[in-house]
């Protein structure tokens, strides 16, 4: 729930530079992304690592022949070897799912405080073992196709009377408007001809008009005839 609880995360989740490259890894398979999770992942002294996994192993191993997801990593201190830095496998994203990796093909992303790791949900990585005497802490913020379901529920962990005060960017990543133009929508549960039959989702914020293609008024006209005509 770091959107709800931290402004300055709020921040991050819409960093430029790292939504450019959600921009180009993940519309080509999408009309939008949004916010996969958002975490803040603590290493204690003493913790064993983490069993190397892929992030897209979320959605099982059914998507095949795409990229679902780009991940960051955030070091809130310093990763070193000793205390945890993540383990990663270059050059795994191809790999069968079944594929173990050799101790001499993982490497460990060892950077200072306020340094960024970028990966996709198909490199083989995990937390390493800290055998210092220090916390190893991380900011975790992962974004995914618009069109798959979250791992981190947003819409309860940054409910709409939170979301409202948002940036529309950030409202959007959220998942707060349509992942295309039949994705997403709702009837408001009000009375009948108290609010629209078919909103999108920013709806629920406030956002009368639509602020991108996908919930313009002929998206939404098209979307009407579509559920009304079947």
């Amino acid at each position: 729930a770091l959107a709800a609880r931290s402004p300055l995360c709020r921040d991050l989740i819409q960093d430029p530079r790292v939504l450019a490259q959600c921009d180009r890894l993940l519309l080509t398979a999408c009309e939008r992304y949004q916010l996969h999770l958002g975490q803040v992942i603590r290493i204690m002294p003493g913790e064993k690592a983490q069993s190397l996994h892929k992030d897209r192993w979320a959605w099982g191993t059914h998507l095949k022949g795409l990229e679902p997801q780009l991940n960051t990593i955030w070091a809130l201190t310093d990763f070193t070897r000793e205390n945890g830095a993540t383990r990663v496998v270059p050059g795994s994203t191809g790999w069968p799912d079944d594929r173990r990796a050799d101790p001499e093909e993982i490497t460990q992303a060892v950077m200072s405080r306020g340094s960024v790791l970028v990966y996709t949900g198909s490199v083989v990585h995990g937390g390493g073992a800290n055998s210092s005497d220090a916390d190893r802490v991380g900011l975790n913020i992962t974004y995914a196709l618009g069109w798959l379901r979250q791992e981190e529920n947003q819409y309860l962990a940054c409910p709409p009377e939170i979301a409202r005060t948002f940036d529309p960017v950030l409202q959007d990543l959220l998942g707060y408007a349509m992942g295309s133009y039949a994705l997403g929508y709702y009837s408001p549960p009000t009375a009948p001809g108290a609010d629209p039959e078919v909103v999108p989702p920013n709806y629920a914020l406030g956002r009368r008009a639509g602020g991108s293609s996908l919930d313009s008024a002929a998206d939404l006209a098209a979307l009407n005839g579509d559920v009304r005509g079947g």
